[in-house]
């Protein structure tokens, strides 16, 4: 029992029990030349049931159908005038003509161009075939995709070291590796981390601040808060009391966990390097993932540890070591390392507070969007510099300090960040020296004053519009409560 089927058109049944009519040698007229799509060289094949391979003299039961079979869907495809008129289900196919056999003396065998390789004829279908291999495999944007990110990070790795080079000669262009308004990788933040890790001179480390500031600002001006904010190793100002509250013992219960490790392995290692960002490093994860987690962007991480920042309550430890977890298993490269120094508000870079006030400030000047100097300014990067470094002191809040510099430009910044109250000013600390000599020759021809020190707390009162009272220390603690007599002599 031999059984064909044709999708979409019929399906027909023969049993063979003995030849119908004795093989006879093929005529000429039915000899198919070598390069015909229907010639078959083994005449054993079952394509010897092809009406085409001449197997009869006579034409066959299965030559009639199938010369019905094409002669119905040319009807159809002639039929067809408009596009949108939809071909009728295969299975009204037999009704429209119940009795197929009888055209069968009438057949005709036709080398027809839309008949198979294996001699079962098609119906006529002029629109494109799908390719079931091509839809089997993935969209090409995707492997482009993953391709141009994997890419990305070498070529930024090979350009990061530009950001060496003096301010007056660098161009933004030449390190950025991402599309303007895209949201800034960790990834750069972290090798700009670890090439300032390897710099011992304040002159070098300072145009290295520089240069990645204005590469933030060149392509998506809205990440520099957040980039500010990860340089300083800050999540928010020191007043407003907002803080990681991370401790070893958290972060390397997610470190274990994200890097498939136990415990005791991850604290064995800590104890040998005795820096958990170089075991964060040496511990990236190898673990196979169904889905590889997007690339953290600086947004993403300072996001996140705001997030971290504010958790409380129940579980809340919990809660903030699976979020260190999810940044770990995005993290490549040198990501993890300066992660978990991030964390543990110990970055070990070698550059302080003052050299990114001081990098912010000559960035700024850097911005071609706003005017020149003042014409009495001899020295614009070092004036800059001056200017942040001042403001910052009155208002030590990047969130009002870095918009202003985008939009009003440096030389304008006093005017528009001043005194705030509710928003502690840095303290005057004292310098101590070695002796009442040093004072002296260095107030040469000065008038100055001097006075005893007290042993005590330094308390600065904001009085409010609205009429409250908020005392701040000299860290820019609130200790409103602590000073209950002061408030109300204040509030009288």
């Amino acid at each position: 029992m031999l059984t064909f089927r044709q999708s979409h058109l019929f399906r027909c049944t023969f049993c063979i029990t003995r030849p119908l009519t004795p093989l006879l040698p093929p005529s000429s007229s039915h000899f198919l030349p070598s390069n015909s799509p229907f010639f078959r060289p083994k005449p054993l094949s079952l394509s010897s049931l092809n009406p085409h391979s001449n197997m009869s003299t006579r034409p066959s039961a299965f030559d009639a159908l199938m010369s019905n079979a094409r002669r119905l869907a040319g009807k159809k495809s002639s039929s067809s005038s408009s596009p949108t008129k939809k071909r009728k289900s295969l299975d009204s196919s037999p009704t429209e003509n119940p009795n197929p056999l009888k055209t069968v003396g009438s057949a005709e065998v036709k080398h027809d161009p839309e008949v198979s390789s294996d001699g079962i004829g098609k119906p006529i279908n002029d629109s494109p075939k799908p390719n079931l291999d091509e839809a089997k495999k993935p969209p090409d944007s995707k492997k482009v995709k993953v391709g141009s990110a994997s890419e990305r990070n070498v070529e930024m790795k090979g350009k990061i070291r530009l950001l060496k080079k003096k301010p007056a000669d660098f161009d933004p262009n030449m390190v950025a590796c991402w599309e303007k308004g895209e949201r800034v990788p960790f990834l750069f933040l972290s090798l700009a981390f670890d090439l300032i890790s390897n710099e011992t001179g304040r002159i070098v480390i300072t145009d290295i601040v520089c240069n990645m500031l204005r590469t933030v600002i060149a392509t998506t001006p809205d990440d520099l808060v957040a980039t500010v904010y990860l340089a300083a190793n800050k999540v928010a100002p020191a007043h407003e009391g907002l803080e990681l509250g991370i401790g070893d013992a958290s972060i390397i219960k997610a470190l274990a966990e994200a890097c498939g490790r136990t415990e005791s392995q991850v604290k064995s290692q800590y104890k040998d390097k005795g820096d958990l960002g170089l075991v964060a490093q040496a511990s990236r994860s190898s673990q196979s993932m169904m889905r590889k987690p997007d690339p953290l962007t600086v947004i993403k991480v300072f996001d996140t540890f705001r997030l971290i920042a504010k958790e409380s309550g129940k579980d809340s430890q919990e809660k903030k070591k699976n979020r260190i977890k999810s940044l770990l298993v995005a993290a490549t490269d040198c990501e993890p390392q300066y992660l978990i120094r991030l964390l543990q508000t110990k970055l070990r870079i070698g550059f302080s507070e003052q050299t990114l006030l001081a990098a912010l400030g000559q960035a700024a000047v850097y911005n071609e969007q706003h005017s020149k100097p003042p014409p009495n300014v001899q020295s614009p990067l070092e004036e800059a510099a001056k200017i942040v470094k001042q403001v910052f002191s009155i208002l030590p809040v990047y969130d009002k300090i870095v918009p202003a510099l985008l939009t009003g430009g440096v030389w304008d910044l006093p005017k528009s960040c001043g005194f705030t109250p509710g928003v502690p000013v840095g303290p005057m600390l004292a310098k101590p020296t070695k002796g009442v000599a040093e004072i002296i020759n260095k107030f040469q021809d000065i008038d100055f004053i001097c006075e005893y020190k007290y042993d005590g707390e330094r308390a600065q009162i904001h009085y409010m519009e609205n009429g409250s009272v908020e005392i701040y220390s000299r860290n820019a603690e609130c200790n409103t409560g602590k000073f209950p007599d002061v408030v109300a002599a204040i509030s009288r």
